[in-house]
């Protein structure tokens, strides 16, 4: 692991658990009751908080990068040997770090939850808005390991190994800083800070692993879910059950190495229920996680082969536009090849992401459901 300290006068001080918190705020702290390490919540799960449909929440979370075996198990000696003094670092980390062990067999992420919602089904949908997103601490990790990257058949490429980058406030807004070779100036990249995991409970007897997404999203790492996103979640369990994890700072399409910039942030959430029967009655079939953010619509793909994973995203792409605009499915299909772009979120998470930007203010007319409001007014 690489340093660059030459600078390290903190640019902002660490959001400690507890702090800023409104006295009648719903509050859920990255404690070690609240959170799960490297499993995500089944079934069977008891619920660390509950809220109603139409109702907002903070919740913490905390990056596992500083916390983990190979890095220690102890962030305070671990961001200490990169020039942070021990009042920046979180107080949840080293906490969870003290009191949980990980799986080895387990993801590395930590994740905060479930969170109940009264009335969710199966069957409904449950829109997650991201309303804002706090950074907790003025700094961040980007590694690779466990022959997890893309190049990690090439021999240059392989191995152990990331960079610890501190962030700034310039003029144009948040970036990180980070040495591209020893003893040269650093680089500099923007920071878009979004959750790599937000999902639902899997309808599952034993917790999976935190690492795959799937139907209940989980570790889908679309950088697009900044604040103003809603991620539309196919409820699998009675209340839902919803969790959140894997705080980035920022992440290019592909999370090439592993992993992104790894940061703790802090999450303002609205959560509302949409009912089977108006899902039912607005789309034509399921097609899994989806999301609304920054006038576009946002279908996923997930599967272990690439192409697959394309081929499904594109399926689901039609089905929405047939389903939210009331589109002809060949027409729909031939739009897409001309308009709408097909990116790969992440190729490193055993399951792999694929996701389109279909631009909303290409469509003149919408379907006249309630689903297509409920969906397109969160655009």
């Amino acid at each position: 692991m690489t340093s660059s300290t030459q600078d390290i006068a903190p640019a902002f001080p660490a959001l400690q658990p507890g702090a800023g918190i409104d006295r009648d705020a719903i509050y859920v702290p990255a404690d070690p009751s609240t959170v799960l390490w490297g499993r995500l919540p089944c079934a069977r799960e008891s619920a660390v908080a509950t809220v109603d449909s139409g109702q907002t929440l903070l919740v913490d979370t905390i990056s596992h990068e500083g916390i983990l075996e190979d890095q220690g198990s102890d962030p305070l000696a671990y961001f200490g040997r990169h020039g942070v003094e021990p009042d920046q670092v979180l107080a949840d980390a080293v906490e969870v770090t003290a009191a949980l062990r990980r799986d080895p067999q387990a993801g590395p992420h930590i994740v905060t939850g479930p969170i109940a919602v009264r009335g969710a089904k199966p069957g409904d949908l449950l829109a997650v808005r991201v309303e804002e997103l706090t950074m907790r601490a003025p700094y961040g990790v980007i590694s690779t390991r466990h022959g997890r990257g893309v190049l990690t058949a090439h021999s240059d490429f392989d191995g152990d190994y990331g960079q610890f980058c501190t962030v700034r406030r310039h003029d144009d807004g948040w970036f990180a800083s980070m040495p591209l070779r020893d003893g040269q100036p650093p680089t500099r990249f923007p920071l878009a800070p979004f959750l790599g995991i937000i999902g639902v409970a899997t309808d599952t007897v034993s917790r999976v692993s935190s690492v795959p997404p799937g139907r209940h999203g989980g570790n889908i790492d679309i950088r697009r879910l900044t604040a103003g996103a809603t991620l539309f979640l196919p409820v699998q369990v009675p209340e839902a059950q919803l969790y959140i994890g894997d705080p980035h700072f920022a992440q290019g399409n592909g999370e090439v190495a592993l992993t992104a910039l790894e940061a703790p942030l802090r999450a303002r959430l609205s959560v509302e229920v949409i009912t089977a029967a108006q899902v039912r009655a607005g789309l034509g079939r399921s097609v899994g996680p989806f999301a609304a953010a920054h006038g576009l619509l946002i279908p996923t793909g997930l599967d272990a082969d690439l192409n697959e994973a394309l081929s499904l995203c594109v399926g689901n792409a039609v089905e929405l536009l047939v389903s939210l605009f009331d589109a002809d499915p060949r027409r729909a299909y031939l739009y897409l090849s001309a308009a709408t772009d097909f990116t790969i979120s992440q190729a490193v998470d055993q399951v792999r992401g694929v996701h389109g930007e279909i631009r909303v203010a290409d469509f003149a007319r919408r379907a006249d459901t309630e689903l297509a409001r409920r969906i397109l007014e969160r655009v």
